[in-house]
């Protein structure tokens, strides 16, 4: 039997790898990456959020800059790549709306939403420039609720849905859509969710005559993961940590340090100031926090809804801004649960590769074929 990788399609998108490199912001995800993802075959993923403070400290004209720079790296992502590209945006901050027309006007392949429920199209952007536009729409959900209360919406108020869905599970890196209780409960792992979420989603296949690929993430390590999870019947998945690890990656030397060094006992979840548990790696800003230590904000522009600035010990989007250029005592980086399996810097070419090959053996040695 002839063992092929299979494609990922998105309605008329033809990804040779199934492999969507998540988006990694404050700026660990930039053109670099994406551009070198796309390159291996797979979905390479800009993140949008805060980026306008990478090179600005004029945080009132943070909106200004955060659009700028999405534009540039939109576009150096494209001089580098004639693969495919996406964007990253957060639902929960405030220019959402005009960083998601920005994408679009760009003609990204797909806009990945995360970090709240996309249930309304903003003013800027018609029905009909929404279902006839190039742009891709994939939310990120982390519950089958989530991805019902979504499809249904959609359905009924624009006659349309989205053209793929990404489910989450709580292994994932970053900000996650559980409460502490359920992040360890067999409940809502992955493995778990991903049936759920297929059969939501599979009225619309037929009601549509839509692939909707279901996308995995969450925790996504091995060759042998993709395959585990190929057949619990996605089409793709998503994977953010070890992409970090790359030469490509756009995070500073001293943030790539931070992966290789961390143990298992360094991966904690905290608590952010957005009102979400995260997963990060355990350091000594965080430590300082969590002992009570006020680092004041000063915020002079809100960035993210959730956030109330009167209450918060720290500002995330400046400690994630230090963090990027590897100012680490003055924030930390986020990381999946398996950061601490990783004890070296590839390329990407290297890992996808890595990646590949050990899913062919994982479908060899099982006689299955997904290709």
């Amino acid at each position: 039997m002839n063992f092929k990788i299979p494609m990922l399609r998105i309605d008329d998108i033809r990804a040779k790898v199934p492999i969507v490199q998540g988006g990694m912001g404050v700026g660990i995800s930039m053109s670099g990456l994406a551009s070198a993802v796309a390159n291996e075959g797979g979905i390479g993923v800009i993140s949008s959020v805060g980026i306008g403070g990478l090179k600005s400290h004029n945080w009132k004209e943070l909106r200004k800059f955060n659009l700028e720079n999405l534009q540039r790296e939109i576009r150096m992502a494209r001089r580098q790549t004639r693969g495919i590209i996406g964007v990253n945006i957060m639902a929960a901050v405030t220019d959402f709306a005009q960083l998601l027309v920005l994408a679009m006007e760009e003609r990204v392949d797909a806009v990945f939403i995360g970090a709240g429920l996309f249930l309304s199209l903003p003013k800027e952007i018609s029905l009909k420039y929404l279902t006839t536009h190039h742009t891709k729409i994939i939310p990120i959900v982390s519950s089958p609720r989530a991805a019902r209360l979504i499809f249904s919406t959609w359905d009924r108020r624009f006659g349309h849905v989205p053209d793929g869905v990404v489910v989450e599970g709580p292994k994932a890196g970053g900000h996650l859509g559980f409460k502490r209780e359920q992040i360890e409960d067999p409940r809502y792992q992955l493995e778990s969710l991903v049936p759920q979420v297929i059969e939501e989603i599979s009225p619309y296949r037929s009601r549509y005559r839509k692939d909707i690929p279901v996308i995995a993430a969450g925790g996504v390590y091995t060759g042998r993961d993709i395959y585990r999870l190929f057949k619990l019947g996605v089409q793709g998945i998503q994977m953010g940590t070890r992409f970090v690890a790359t030469r490509e990656c756009d995070a500073s030397a001293e943030f790539k340090e931070a992966y290789l060094r961390a143990k298992k006992t360094d991966i904690g979840i905290i608590d952010s100031p957005v009102g979400l548990p995260g997963r990060a790696i355990i350091g000594d800003f965080l430590r300082n926090v969590g002992n009570g230590e006020e680092k004041p904000c000063g915020c002079q522009w809100k960035c993210l809804r959730t956030c109330d600035v009167k209450k918060v010990s720290y500002c995330i989007a400046k400690a994630l801004v230090n963090a990027q250029k590897g100012l680490l005592q003055r924030g930390f980086a986020f990381a999946g649960a398996n950061v601490y399996k990783i004890k070296k810097i590839v390329t990407v070419h290297e890992l996808v590769k890595e990646l590949m090959d050990e899913f062919i053996r994982a479908c060899r040695s099982h006689s299955v074929n997904f290709g």
